[in-house]
């Protein structure tokens, strides 16, 4: 079986530091609790595999963003890849030129530099690599979604039309089918992540993301697992599983 790189930028809660942030603690771990894609370091966790999390909460750096925010389509509302505003709309933090750079040079560029060498390791061994981009997403969008349809899916995968050959969707279908949940593609999220160095570069670099749906294991909105985490698990697990068969 191939060797996954399992991205998963939005699991972590910790705040690196508080710099520039000017809202109470209590409104910020609120935040923290909506936004994360909770327990997905242990969805899609994998002894064998070559998994790259980010160690910082998305409300601190993005990983998931493009650094420049005349690419970023959130940046027009205050959520790019440093958040400036909360998901209400509120301002979250005032961000200097100084401390952006801080935090981009510091921990956003060495995230990314961290999955260009796995991708590249993994080229160099094998000639192609799969990467899995590992999220979940809430039952009821977020008031900032871009997607406002409150009839969501069990799982959505996100695709690239030079990163995601047709098969992987194909099996990603008929695995998601043969289990009876609902899946949508490229819908309500879209896309699915690449290193800069190979973007519509190099099709050897394959790419394909994964969002679960929170409902399914945990007891929305808050953070709790729910009865169903285990069997949840084993869905993602098998996802991945059968991700690995595909030459």
């Amino acid at each position: 079986m191939k060797k996954l790189i399992l991205h998963v930028p939005h699991a972590a809660t910790s705040l690196p530091s508080k710099e520039g942030y000017i809202v109470n603690v209590k409104k910020i771990q609120q935040e923290i609790t909506k936004l994360t894609d909770w327990y997905t370091d242990d969805l899609f966790h994998s002894e064998t595999d070559e998994m790259i999390v980010a160690p910082f909460s998305r409300i601190f750096c993005d990983v998931e963003r493009f650094e420049n925010d005349a690419d970023e389509i959130m940046s027009k509302v205050g959520m790019g890849v440093l958040y400036e505003r909360f998901d209400d709309n509120e301002l979250l933090r005032a961000l200097t030129a100084e401390l952006r750079e801080e935090v981009i040079q510091n921990y956003y560029r060495p995230h990314h530099n961290a999955l260009t060498l796995a991708v590249q390791t993994q080229l160099d061994l094998e000639g192609s690599c799969l990467i899995v981009d590992c999220h979940s997403f809430p039952s009821t969008p977020l008031l900032k979604g871009i997607d406002q349809s409150s009839s969501r899916p069990d799982f959505n995968i996100g695709t690239d039309t030079f990163h995601t050959p047709q098969v992987l969707i194909d099996r990603a279908v008929a695995y998601f089918n043969d289990k009876k949940y609902s899946l949508d593609i490229d819908w309500p999220y879209r896309g699915t992540i690449v290193p800069m160095s190979f973007y519509k570069k190099d099709k050897r670099v394959q790419s394909i993301m994964l969002e679960v749906n929170r409902k399914l294991y945990l007891k929305e909105p808050g953070k709790e697992k729910s009865e169903n985490y285990a069997a949840t698990k084993e869905i993602v697990q098998g996802f991945l599983r059968e991700m690995k068969t595909i030459n």
